[in-house]
């Protein structure tokens, strides 16, 4: 957020597999802590090349095997970079940031390098997981499910979505390739993808050797990782520094789908919340007080670094929350704007 360290337990912790061209050099484990006392830096990931576009590619790669979760991290801005052309060009001056990300950097805004194969991946995930669900022992005679072999992936979880119809024919499991359950070829429009993967139920890093072809005969190979977290009934899918918010419906239900009304979020935009577990170190306006855009209002304390926070726009201050000396959580509502 920002570039602000996180704090937090490492609930997950998966670096990259180390070889010739891959180092990671850390201190941390899986379920350890990045506390607000030290510095937050988990790793220097180095990875070597030949030349510059090979390490960038080994570094794109490396980053995309990178699996951690309970803190946030900059691993999607990272994997971002590398796919700059200053940056892979080596054109680079201290205004790259303001240059390439004038908006700044979000994830989940930054759009997929190659949204057909991330289609495919979540529709052959999620179809694994029903076939298994429906191979469930005990059913009645003729009562079993039969999975339909096209499916609907609804891209975004905003107001705004997409949908992709997904056709899908599983490859079976295991042979000379070592194939797991989530393995096919799929088609997405005029693509057809061949993928193969040894995934398998549980893991987060969904690897895979893929060939595409498109109407015009030409075709692509490669292999890609993406990591896959299952988030209720859908899943959030990350690579190439972009994440994707999808869920995966029979063309039955996203027809009903297309009906449900949007729910937006809360406007939090009457409140200045803590963007950091840390100390209230000082408050500069009291109660009534009204602010300009860009006057400090507050100064937050952590990991050895005092953060002044500012105002977004023109207001007053309509109540105090916290007082200094406060212990805050990440989004603790600090003060309240009328």
């Amino acid at each position: 957020r920002n570039f602000l360290p996180s704090t937090g337990r490492l609930v997950h912790y998966l670096p990259p597999a180390e070889g010739k061209n891959v180092r990671v050099d850390t201190g941390v484990y899986e379920g350890g802590e990045i506390s607000v006392f030290y510095d937050p830096m988990i790793a220097k990931l180095i990875t070597y090349g030949k030349t510059r576009d090979e390490a960038t590619a080994e570094m794109r790669a490396a980053l995309d095997a990178y699996y951690i979760r309970g803190v946030s991290h900059n691993i999607p801005f990272l994997a971002s970079l590398m796919g700059k052309k200053k940056f892979i060009d080596g054109k680079l001056s201290t205004n790259f940031i303001a240059e390439e990300y004038p908006d700044g950097f979000s994830a989940a805004d930054l759009p997929a390098k190659d949204p057909t194969v991330l289609m495919g991946v979540a529709a052959l995930v999620h179809q694994a997981y029903q076939a298994r669900a429906a191979g469930v022992s005990g059913q009645l005679p003729g009562r079993a499910r039969a999975l339909p072999d096209t499916w609907v992936v609804v891209e975004g979880d905003g107001e705004t979505k997409t949908q992709h119809r997904v056709s899908v024919a599983r490859h079976p499991v295991g042979g000379a390739g070592d194939l797991g359950p989530a393995s096919g070829t799929v088609t997405v429009g005029n693509k057809t993808l061949h993928i193969a993967s040894s995934w398998t139920f549980g893991q987060p890093l969904y690897k895979a050797e893929v060939v595409g072809s498109v109407s015009k005969g030409k075709v692509k190979a490669g292999h890609i990782v993406v990591q896959v977290d299952r988030r209720g009934i859908g899943y959030r899918l990350f690579h190439a520094g972009a994440q994707v918010d999808v869920v995966v419906l029979t063309v039955h239900e996203a027809e009903l789908a297309k009906h449900m009304l949007y729910k937006p979020p809360p406007d939090l935009s009457q409140f200045l919340l803590s963007p950091m577990p840390g100390l209230l170190v000082s408050l500069a306006v009291k109660e009534g007080q009204d602010v300009k855009a860009g006057e400090a209002l507050a100064i937050v304390e952590a990991m050895k670094m005092e953060n002044v926070l500012k105002a977004e726009r023109d207001g007053t201050v309509k109540t105090i929350h916290q007082q200094p000396g406060a212990s805050l959580a990440v989004d603790q509502v600090i003060l309240e704007f009328a």
